[in-house]
């Protein structure tokens, strides 16, 4: 489904991504996992179109989307819900989930995956007609992720979705991820957690200043010592 190839990205004259592959196929969960720093979240927005790569190439579906604009690629079925949320607070929760579907005019079709968000967060039906910003923090999380959906995603790539949360609303927000790509959504997950993403995804790439160290099959790389010193917290 996707496939990066050898991407350089640069911060003015920091060099970011120093020659970064990876591929995801259809209904995986892949994860990219290293230390604050390493690039993860400069990968994602590299795929998004928010960043675009010095060197390399971003293919989707065998088409190259490499220097695409953002809003195009979001049309061609990848989505990303940021780090930190990013939702508009002073819109209520409808507006912020109607703002995913902006690029959409099948009014029929945005109403029907609305109510597929609600189903999905019921807490955000609850709370349609809330600011955004006034929700907790793991209400704000379930938006975030919700107004991601509204575009119809093939690929969903999520940024740091645990941040900040407590840990029985990791949980909750883990099963939904996991719902959500049991329902057919590839996902590219970006987690602080190595524990809990090696735990729900099928593969993962370690980067590390930059470049993959380490890839293989999630189960492994729990195993791996130097993950399990490195990012598991073991001596």
């Amino acid at each position: 489904m996707l496939k990066v190839e050898e991407i350089h990205t640069y911060y003015d004259h920091i060099h970011a991504l120093k020659g970064v592959s990876l591929e995801i196929h259809e209904g995986e969960i892949v994860c990219l996992i290293g230390s604050n720093g390493a690039g993860k979240s400069t990968t994602l927005m590299t795929i998004s179109g928010v960043l675009h790569p010095a060197r390399g190439r971003v293919l989707f579906k065998g088409q190259d989307i490499t220097h695409s604009p953002a809003d195009r690629i979001v049309g061609l079925g990848i989505c990303q819900v940021p780090e930190g949320r990013r939702i508009l607070p002073r819109l209520s929760v409808a507006d912020n989930l109607e703002m995913g579907a902006f690029l959409r005019r099948d009014r029929e079709g945005i109403r029907q995956d609305l109510e597929k968000v609600y189903e999905l967060f019921p807490v955000l039906a609850e709370r349609r007609r809330q600011q955004g910003g006034t929700l907790s923090g793991g209400e704000q999380q379930m938006l975030a992720i919700g107004r991601a959906l509204m575009g119809r995603p093939r690929l969903l790539l999520l940024d740091e979705p645990s941040l900040g949360l407590a840990p029985i609303v990791v949980e909750k927000i883990f099963g939904i991820i996991q719902q959500i790509n049991r329902d057919g959504t590839a996902i590219l997950l970006v987690e602080q957690n190595a524990n809990l993403a090696l735990g729900v995804s099928d593969r993962a790439y370690v980067l590390e200043t930059g470049r993959v160290t380490l890839s293989g099959p999630s189960r492994d790389l729990a195993h791996d010592e130097r993950v399990r010193k490195a990012y598991l917290g073991e001596q």
